[in-house]
């Protein structure tokens, strides 16, 4: 296998390919380096028998980016977007677009529902009756939208894992 270097050289192109196929608009040089550390590993963990190693490195290095964006919400969400009142406050919505246009790119695979339960949720910070009180349904079928959104998401970052 070639030194770190010439990978890197080798596959600059791709980890640039996969921070715009993930709709990364801020922190792109950290994802960078995410992609960077994914190479790294996938280089270190690489088995010859299990197919190619640009296939094993970019699954690798879009896991790793994927995992870093879900850290990242989840911090968001904790200690920055916790606040109703600060969702308010927020002027230009821009900033909600493209939040709204990241946690999209997590819902690929799931139900129109589905979506709407993760975004009402994660990003609106809707409670489950105040989902089925806009969307006119049941507590029930918003219970049920969530369900399968987990589900499905667990899956996604299972196969990533």
């Amino acid at each position: 296998m070639e030194s770190f270097d010439e990978l890197v050289v080798q596959y600059q192109p791709m980890i640039h390919k996969i921070i715009q196929s993930l709709h990364i608009y801020r922190n792109q040089d950290e994802f960078y380096q995410t992609g960077l550390i994914g190479l790294w590993e996938a280089s270190q963990s690489y088995n010859e028998g299990k197919g190619r190693f640009s296939n094993y490195a970019y699954s690798y290095m879009k896991g790793k980016m994927l995992t870093q964006m879900n850290q990242d919400n989840q911090y968001q969400g904790k200690y920055i977007l916790s606040n109703k009142e600060a969702w308010e406050n927020i002027e230009g919505q821009e900033s909600l677009y493209l939040e709204k246009e990241t946690f999209q790119t997590y819902c690929d695979g799931l139900t129109e529902k589905e979506t709407t339960w993760v975004i009402a949720f994660s990003i609106e910070q809707l409670t489950i009756k105040e989902i089925a009180e806009r969307e006119k349904v049941s507590l029930s079928a918003v219970k049920q939208w969530r369900s399968g959104a987990i589900r499905k998401l667990k899956e996604k970052v299972d196969s990533l894992n």
